[in-house]
């Protein structure tokens, strides 16, 4: 399987930014697709962190407000930590200065769950997913950066009440379902590690 870039225009640049690309590729069954015109949204890599209490066994989540769910009667998502890596910058590093902003504390005994595109359909997202160890005893009730626009509530919830947040709709991110899907799948395994 192959492709072929035909051309390249850069057509915004603001918050994000967007490239026109013009392209071809192999088909699956043979030959080659004609040239096809897409739209592509570039960022930054992404971190993102599932804040787990092992003693108290509970998880700390945040909401704030997200242009992309006006569509929603109430635009306000419950996420777990995250924010964009800077040039330079490691993604241990962003878990850490993110979990400081958001939630107020710093994460210890990071652990890396995985990395992924969120939607390639039309974006290079990529994110890097951690879970962190903190203490809900110094987790701050809000957060975010004001210089930044952040308003973040932040949420203490019963690890035992995820599954149902997340099946019920409460939870709609896809980053925070993963994150927290794969929480479900090693909580023991974070409680062991963490508590000892």
């Amino acid at each position: 399987m192959d492709w072929k870039l035909h051309g390249r225009k850069h057509v915004y640049n603001g918050h994000f930014s967007v490239s026109k690309f013009e392209l071809s590729h192999t088909r699956f069954s043979g030959g080659q697709t004609p040239v096809l015109s897409r739209e592509v949204i570039s960022r930054n890599d992404a971190v993102a962190l599932v804040p787990y209490d092992p003693v108290a066994d509970k998880v700390v989540l945040i909401e704030q407000f997200r242009i992309g769910a006006i569509r929603e009667e109430r635009p306000w998502l419950v996420e777990i930590v995250a924010g964009l890596l800077e040039e330079g910058e490691q993604p241990e590093e962003v878990a850490l200065r993110e979990s400081q902003e958001e939630i107020g504390c710093t994460a210890s005994h990071l652990l890396k769950v995985g990395e992924f595109y969120t939607s390639p359909g039309g974006s290079t997202e990529w994110v890097h997913l951690y879970a962190g160890c903190v203490s809900i005893s110094n987790v701050q009730e809000t957060g975010g950066l004001e210089h930044e626009g952040e308003d973040i509530k932040v949420h203490i919830v019963n690890a035992n009440d995820i599954p149902l947040m997340i099946s019920t709709g409460e939870v709609r991110s896809a980053i925070a379902i993963i994150g927290l899907q794969w929480f479900v799948a090693n909580r023991e395994y974070l409680r062991t590690e963490w508590q000892n």
